[in-house]
């Protein structure tokens, strides 16, 4: 009753069985609200909902409602709808509220009243390792538990069979396939619990789903601790839901499962909104759904009910206009419109697309198109609610009774658009123009995403990475060594491997597979490429993680998914693999001759990270390519080849097969696609998330207030972060004689920051997990065991790829300054530490790019450091060290390490007042 805003509420009338009452914003009667993009009048509902004169005062609701003026001049809050958690990042947020609770009993405090105040999802999809593949299942003796099949060779032409053919000891048939129900045409058969393997001979399910259910049982005995630890956070914590593994990938979960559009709370309308510990949480925005990536920390305070504070945005107005070319997929003008907002300059800033060619872009499209919003460093893509939007809604999960609110609400309160009324149009800081008709086939590599190749000039592309210098595009092999060919043996066959090489093809759960065009696209092209008699060398490590068993599902009933199994693209399970470094090993002899013939081995797969090193450390060229491409690229077997002139591959009789004869056309994908998305498909994959597994649902997890800590747990500790914390703020302390932990370059990333993929075995946290009596097969992976400080500190800055300036050669080291010693960099930091040394960091530009990950921060402040005197800094990870305690300071303009001639090994000194102030300057000494 005393709500600020009260005059502002109204009532929704007429529309279903009850009336629901929202603020309508039409009611301030100011012509300043029509001009706002649409992203700000979400910014703006939220600030006036949420007016309580102490987190958000009306001040705040004036300054974003005078957007035009104050733009990029004033903070504003922010209070999301819901927190988005994904299980490595969302694990050490839990572990801390797990920790609060101690900490307020040991005060004679009421444990049970921590508990988050802002909805929160946790999606446990990020400790999926792929230990069973196609490959590695045939390399394990009696791996289906049924009769051995041997070492089947993937050579052999497997087309399907005619109708009660015999596929025992087919690659693709295990265990027994009853050839009597074998059924003519398309099978209609589909089995979403547990996404069961048809046999691609009779479009039957198999008995044994071996792969998926493998891959699962693995993940779960591997990680048992962690999710006894999350069971435990979905019954003792009130606002907390708990996705269990193998539901899906955190985005497709969020699209499918958690969006909502439109909130309805006890009656109530306001926009759905969503902050989330992973960068590509802008995906939703292509469904109209305001949110964006950001860092445990920040996600923290917004679960404890604080909102997010940020400068209030420009917002850029990306028009699109021009027809899509038919060769086009929707990946190409996702990196199309990548590459065009990069070189715009826009970091930090909002885009929202507008203009007649958004009509052409499915809801898939626009939220492939969002998920890429990191790479050109924008806060949000924002798609407004449209015609399109709905109607993708309407085959999802949404009733007739909830389309009509949805559809109603949005009107009333001018946040529903026509994208071919330019009347519509609000005013934005700046407009850029992308032509749709321009964007052909691109992929890009071989090392970053923003370094696009046309696929048409691919093979010459790759021959000059091989002449140029080592760079971010360059190897720099010898001419002479250029045309080396090693040949190997694999299952008692000879192969031959050169530079170029394919020996990793991935289509993963990240960025495509939200997208059925370009899924179906990849399913139809395997599909005509067997029918053709193509194949794919048994060496390649070929994988298929859908985001959700929704695209197993579409697959599975459009008929693609066995011609995908025949070509090694098995569904491996449901989370993020390949693209973080969850994978099998290559095949020994693949290692060595790639080793032994220093060659430039390149994986393909349809992610959004392709750095250096990522997928595999002998792999050193990595492409991102639409789902199609890739397993074109496998068949290929190299990535120089050029399409338009050179056959794909040759049949067992020797035909020669061109990309041409087997891309799909846009009106077999458009067909296929009506015929495979229904509605029925989400409401089945919602009941398989709601239901969990078998494994999930046995799991017992202790029903306590207080999580009981295990001291002798190498998983779950409780963090150091509370034991020294005071009821008041210090003031910030001067920084007096320190060392330079590392000497760094330009474009350090997270992911040479904070620990992310398997732990070395000769590693600091190796050691480490080794006198707690583990042995190597026992480590699992550095973002199972963030719920550990200890392990996670010693992986901080434990990249193979980390180039310090002091060692001058990549790896995990560097210089003890007083010592002279070359030591880890945990190792060198711990003597620091009982030296009494403070330390900084030095580093160039654009220092923390890449993925947000709020290690990058705890993990060198742990480490004991002080301050980072970089260049730049990516926006994200600044703030960061800032929430942490670490100062991010810029150089000067004009002004750097090389400039200053500092080597690095002076001792640094720098003032520090108690009241600080953004972009205040400092003196370092």
């Amino acid at each position: 009753s005393d709500h600020p805003y009260q005059n502002l509420i109204d009532t929704l009338k007429n529309v279903s069985s009850k009336d629901r009452h929202f603020f309508n914003l039409q009611k301030l009667n100011d012509p300043r609200y029509d001009a706002l993009p649409f992203s700000i009048r979400v910014l703006l509902e939220a600030a006036v909902r949420k007016c309580d004169g102490f987190y958000v005062k009306k001040e705040d609701v004036l300054n974003i409602l005078d957007w035009c003026q104050q733009q990029s001049s004033v903070e504003v809050p922010f209070s999301p709808a819901r927190v988005l958690l994904q299980d490595f990042t969302g694990i050490p947020a839990m572990v801390d509220l797990a920790a609060m609770r101690d900490a307020v009993n040991k005060q004679g405090g009421d444990p049970e009243q921590v508990n988050p105040l802002c909805h929160t999802d946790l999606i446990v999809d990020h400790s999926l390792q792929i230990d069973f593949s196609k490959c590695a299942i045939q390399n394990s003796p009696n791996p289906g538990g049924g009769e051995g099949q041997g070492a089947a060779a993937r050579s052999s032409p497997a087309k399907p069979q005619p109708r009660g053919a015999q596929c025992g000891g087919q690659r693709g048939c295990r265990g027994s396939c009853n050839e009597g129900t074998a059924t003519s045409g398309k099978s209609t058969a589909v089995q979403i619990e547990n996404t069961p393997i048809l046999c691609p001979f009779h479009l039957q399910p198999v008995s044994d789903p071996e792969t998926t259910l493998k891959n699962q049982e693995v993940e779960l005995n591997r990680n048992k601790e962690r999710l006894q630890f999350f069971k435990w956070c979905s019954k003792a914590f009130t606002n907390v839901n708990v996705v269990p593994p193998d539901a899906g990938a955190i985005h497709q979960v969020n699209l499918e499962y958690l969006s909502r559009v439109v909130r309805d709370d006890g009656g109530f309308l306001y926009p759905d909104s969503v902050v989330g510990t992973d960068s590509h949480t802008t995906m939703i925005n292509g469904l109209g759904i305001l949110g964006w990536g950001v860092g445990g920390i920040e996600s923290e305070a917004v679960m404890l009910g604080q909102p997010i504070s940020l400068t209030l945005p420009q917002v850029v107005g990306c028009k699109l206009v021009g027809s899509i070319n038919m060769l086009a997929t929707s990946i190409d003008i996702v990196l199309g419109i990548t590459k065009h907002l990069r070189q715009a300059g826009i970091a930090g800033r909002f885009v929202e697309f507008f203009g007649p060619g958004v009509c052409q872009l499915s809801a898939a499209d626009r939220t492939t198109i969002a998920n890429m919003c990191p790479e050109y460093n924008a806060t949000v893509s924002f798609f407004p609610v449209d015609d399109v939007t709905l109607k993708h809604l309407k085959q999802t999960k949404f009733s007739e009774e909830k389309l009509d609110i949805m559809e109603a609400y949005l009107k009333a309160v001018k946040l529903f658009r026509n994208y071919q009324d330019p009347s519509e149009d609000p005013q934005y800081s700046e407009v850029i123009e992308i032509n749709l008709s321009s964007i052909i086939p691109h992929v890009s590599g071989p090392k970053r995403p923003q370094d696009r190749v046309a696929v048409s000039n691919m093979k010459k592309d790759f021959l000059n990475c091989l002449n140029e210098k080592v760079s971010f595009k360059g190897f720099h092999i010898p001419c002479e060594k250029q045309e080396t060919v090693m040949p190997f043996l694999h299952e008692g066959t000879e192969y031959k491997l050169a530079h170029g090489s394919v020996v990793i093809a991935a289509v993963i759960s990240c960025t495509n597979n939200c997208n059925p065009s370009v899924m179906l696209a990849a399913g139809l092209l395997a599909k005509k490429a067997v029918e053709a008699g193509l194949t794919v060398k048994p060496y390649i490590r070929t994988s298929l993680a859908p985001g959700s068993g929704m695209v197993t599902h579409y697959l599975s009933a459009s008929g693609v998914l066995p011609y995908l199994s025949v070509l090694g693209f098995e569904v491996i399970g449901y989370g993020c693999a390949t693209c973080v470094g969850n994978m099998a090993p290559l095949p020994e002899a693949v290692v060595d001759a790639i080793k032994q013939g220093d060659l430039v081995a390149c994986g393909v797969l349809s992610g959004n990270r392709n750095f250096e090193g990522r997928l595999c450390e002998c792999v050193r060229a990595n492409y991102l390519a639409s789902p199609p491409l890739v397993v074109a690229y496998a068949i290929a077997g190299t990535v120089g080849i050029d399409f338009e002139t050179e056959p794909l591959g040759m049949t067992a009789d020797g035909k020669e097969v061109y990309l041409r004869e087997v891309w799909p056309t846009r009106e077999e994908l458009q067909q296929t696609e009506e015929q495979s998305i229904i509605p029925s498909m989400f409401a089945d994959v919602k009941e398989r998330m709601e239901k969990g597994n078998k494994l999930w649902n046995s799991l017992e997890a202790p029903e306590c207030t207080l999580f009981p800590w295990d001291p002798k747990s190498t998983y779950i500790r409780c963090p150091s972060f509370f034991q020294k914390l005071t009821k008041e703020a210090p003031p910030p302390q001067s920084i007096e004689n320190a060392h330079a932990l590392l000497f760094l370059g330009d474009m350090v990333t997270t992911d040479h920051i904070s620990p992310a993929g398997s732990i070395a075995r000769v590693s600091a946290a190796a050691k480490y997990l080794t006198t707690k009596r583990l042995t190597p097969r026992e480590f699992n992976s550095y973002g199972a065991r963030r719920g550990n400080d200890a392990v996670m500190t010693r992986g901080t800055f434990a990249s193979i790829k980390l180039q310090n300036r002091f060692i001058g050669k990549t790896g995990p080291k560097t210089l003890h300054i007083p010592s002279g010693q070359t030591l880890d960099v945990f190792e060198a930091a711990e003597r620091y530490q009982r030296e009494g040394i403070p330390v900084i960091i030095l580093a160039g530009k654009k220092y923390g790019s890449g993925n947000s990950r709020d290690w990058a921060a705890k993990g060198p402040y742990l480490l004991g450091v002080k301050a980072v005197i970089a260049e730049s800094f990516e926006r994200m990870h600044k703030n960061h060290l800032v929430g942490i305690g670490i100062a991010p300071l810029q150089f000067l303009p004009g002004e750097s390490a090389d400039v200053l001639g500092l080597s690095g090994k002076e001792k640094f000194s720098i003032s520090i007042p108690e009241v600080l102030s953004p972009r205040q300057e400092l003196t370092v000494k």
